[in-house]
């Protein structure tokens, strides 16, 4: 999938490379030559061994389709990969190297790295989404447009309203993710089931010393069938991947042929069909909207894999070290693909404009009934309306005349300020200043001095 000549261009390149085989191996070896100095640093092994691990941790000098046959044959995924290890540094080190480690430890730990490293990947997506729909936001604070609930016209709004809806769910995606980073992907190096048996009283320093040398936080309890730390940031990209989609899906249906309203970028070249030359698809939020069904599916079953038996248990770990890359190279690629859908969406004015208009004053019916208020209550208001707007609807009648038509006005002369009340575009609220206020939280910068 990530490397099909059909599929592979969906999925973040930069990512991918974090995954990769020889940058996991690569992460092994730094967790490998951590662990070595920082018990070198300690006493627990003699310091003279650590420089000759860590010049020998190189991905490069490992033979990988070797290595492949020999964890088939060995069935075990890094015994083949210390061996190789050990010939590399040769006696003394290759007595010292995996000192008192086991190799959910070293895979726990390497994972933490990508994932930090993943994660800067798709914060900075993330921030390029947020600024670019902030910006369009602020453009179209007072853009008038029809807000729809179940699929049919409510009350007027802002484009910018919508907008900075998206900016605020999104920002609060991000700010999430941020706050679970740390402490869901620690330095974990407790041994065989986590009791430091084998490093004894000094094993907590050691894992702490290697944790800072790595940019983590030390496991605080290193047992190796927690997995909560880590599912928690998950489940929060499968959070973020609810709101990839929802935008998205507005974006497909703003852009139909019947409301026209906002577009995806296009470019002379970029082809709908093979049979019909019309179509411009909205094919990137379509790609949006895969890729987070995709992540949230598997977001779902890492969820599962908390669930471990006694102190270790591979049944699990074997799923959550395989959807784990998915997930990362997933999840940035959201954010790319998000980034990029919002960086090109184009805005139809004229389009907003003739949708608005479409119910012939409909759409501003509470407007005109906060008016009636005053005059005769809100529940007969409301009743009057409610007949009108049914007329309206089902005989073609203009809105204002069927409201006309009803007592106590029976054809005659309507109050001034009801009439104004009709104008649409009047009655957005304070979609502006939400627009304004929202911005200047989230996306600062977009908002000028």
């Amino acid at each position: 999938m990530f490397e099909s000549f059909i599929t592979g261009h969906w999925f973040s390149a930069p990512a991918k490379a974090i995954w990769s085989d020889s940058a996991t191996l690569q992460a092994w070896l730094d967790v490998e030559a951590a662990l070595a100095h920082a018990q070198a640093g300690l006493g627990v092994i003699p310091a003279e061994v650590a420089p000759v691990i860590a010049a020998h941790a190189r991905a490069e000098l490992f033979d990988l389709p070797h290595l492949a046959k020999a964890i088939a044959f060995a069935q075990h995924p890094l015994v083949p990969v210390l061996h190789r290890f050990e010939e590399l540094c040769g006696e003394p080190a290759a007595g010292f190297i995996h000192w008192g480690a086991t190799t959910q430890n070293i895979f726990d730990t390497a994972s933490a790295l990508q994932m930090v490293r993943t994660h800067r990947l798709l914060a900075g997506h993330l921030d390029a989404a947020i600024a670019a729909l902030a910006a369009l936001a602020l453009e179209h604070q007072a853009t008038p447009m029809a807000g729809r609930t179940h699929g049919q016209h409510a009350l007027p709004m802002t484009l910018g309203f919508k907008l900075a809806g998206w900016v605020d769910e999104l920002d609060r995606g991000r700010r999430r993710l941020a706050e679970r980073l740390a402490s869901s992907f620690p330095a974990s190096m407790g041994g065989a089931i986590g009791t430091f048996a084998a490093t004894g009283p000094l094993g907590p320093a050691v894992q702490a010393l290697m944790a800072q040398q790595l940019g983590l936080l030390p496991a605080d309890m290193p047992l190796r069938s927690s997995y909560d730390r880590a599912s928690d940031y998950l489940a929060a990209l499968g959070l973020l991947a609810g709101t990839a989609q929802k935008i998205a899906q507005d974006v497909v249906f703003l852009q139909r042929t019947e409301v026209g309203e906002v577009a995806e970028a296009f470019h002379i070249g970029k082809v709908g069909s093979s049979t019909m030359a019309q179509k411009r698809n909205p094919s990137m939020a379509l790609l949006l909207v895969s890729l987070a069904r995709m992540l949230r599916t598997r977001t779902q079953a890492a969820l599962e894999t908390m669930v471990r038996m006694d102190e270790g248990d591979s049944s699990a770990t074997n799923v959550a070290d395989t959807l784990l890359p998915e997930i990362a190279i997933i999840a940035t690629s959201v954010a790319e693909t998000l980034a990029r859908l919002a960086q090109g969406l184009a805005v139809n004015l004229q389009a907003m404009s003739r949708n608005l208009a479409m119910t012939r004053g409909l759409i501003a019916s509470e407007a005109v009934m906060m008016r009636l208020t005053r005059l005769m209550g809100r529940h007969e208001a409301h009743r009057l309306l409610y007949a009108a707007a049914q007329r309206s609807q089902s005989e073609g009648v203009p809105f204002i005349d069927a409201i006309r038509a009803q007592p106590p006005f029976n054809g005659g002369a309507l109050p001034d300020d009801l009439l104004q009340a009709l104008d649409a575009q009047a009655y957005v609220g304070e979609s502006a200043r939400l627009v304004v206020d929202t911005v200047a939280r989230v996306a600062p910068g977009c908002v000028e001095p």
